[in-house]
C-alpha cells in the first residue's frame, strides 16, 4: 500500500468517525422559511424623494406663514443669492448623506460630518458678519433679552428640518453600519439648511446676532438631532 493509499484510507476513517450535527430546531426552520431577499437601496432615487418631499414641505411652511413683509424692498440678487446658498448647502449635503462614493456601498459618511461642521461655522458666521436686510428691515440692540425672543426662528428652523431628517434617517435605516452618527449629523445639517432657507425668505430681522445665533444656529440644532435620530434607527 502506497503512502497516498494510507493518507486516503486514514481520511475516510476520519470522515465515518465525525458525529452527524444535530438536527435544526423547528424554530430555527421556521424562521429560514420566513427569510425573503432584501430589496437593494435605490440611492439616486431616495435622493430625488428626500429632496422633493423636503421642499414641498419648506414651500408650504413658506405660504402658510407668509413671505417676510420686507421683501419688496430687499435687493432681488442678494435674496437670490442666499436663497442659492442656503438650498445648495441642502442639496449638496443631502447628496453626500445619501449617495453612496463610486464602488462603494456606505454613504460617505466622513464627508458627511465635514460638510456639516462646514455649515455650521459658515452659516453661524455669515450671519454674524453679513447680515442681510434691507430699509425695512426690522432691526435692534443686540441683547441677551433680543436674543432671547428669537426663539420662534429657531423653533419653526428646527420644525422645516424634521422632514429631511426623518426621511433619510428612515431610508438609510439599517445601511450605516459604521460612521451613522457622522452621517446623521450631515443630514440633520442638510435640514437645518432648509430651515435656514425657510426663515431667510420668512424673517424681517437683519440683526447680526439674531441671524447668526437663530438662523444659523438652526442647522447645530437640527445637526444634533440627525446626530442621535438616525443612529437610533439604524438600531431598528
Amino acid at each position: 500500500m502506497t503512502s497516498e493509499d494510507r493518507i486516503d484510507q486514514t481520511l475516510t476513517g476520519l470522515g465515518r468517525d465525525l458525529p452527524l450535527p444535530p438536527p435544526l430546531s423547528a424554530e430555527f426552520e421556521a424562521e429560514i422559511t420566513q427569510l425573503r431577499p432584501a430589496a437593494p437601496r435605490q440611492p439616486r432615487r431616495q435622493f430625488s424623494v428626500v429632496a422633493l418631499l423636503s421642499l414641498l414641505y419648506g414651500g408650504f411652511l413658506v405660504v402658510m406663514t407668509d413671505l417676510r413683509p420686507d421683501i419688496d424692498d430687499l435687493p432681488m440678487l442678494g435674496v437670490l443669492t442666499y436663497s442659492a446658498v442656503w438650498l445648495t448647502s441642502f442639496l449638496v449635503i443631502t447628496w453626500l448623506v445619501l449617495i453612496p462614493g463610486r464602488g462603494r456601498v456606505m454613504p460617505n459618511w466622513r464627508y458627511a460630518g465635514v460638510s456639516a461642521a462646514i455649515a455650521v461655522a459658515t452659516f453661524v458666521a455669515a450671519g454674524l458678519l453679513l447680515p442681510f436686510g434691507g430699509p425695512d428691515s426690522v432691526t435692534f440692540a443686540p441683547t441677551l433679552d433680543s436674543l432671547i425672543n428669537g426663539h420662534k426662528c429657531l423653533i419653526w428652523g428646527t420644525i422645516t428640518s424634521l422632514v429631511p431628517i426623518a426621511l433619510g434617517s428612515l431610508l438609510l435605516r439599517g445601511s450605516v453600519p459604521v460612521g451613522s452618527r457622522w452621517a446623521g449629523a450631515g443630514l440633520g445639517a442638510a435640514g437645518g439648511s432648509l430651515g435656514g432657507l425657510m426663515l431667510h425668505l420668512h424673517c424681517p430681522v437683519a440683526e447680526p446676532l439674531h441671524l447668526g445665533v437663530i438662523h444659523g444656529g438652526v442647522v447645530l440644532v437640527a445637526s444634533v438631532i440627525g446626530a442621535v435620530l438616525l443612529p437610533t434607527a439604524s438600531r431598528h
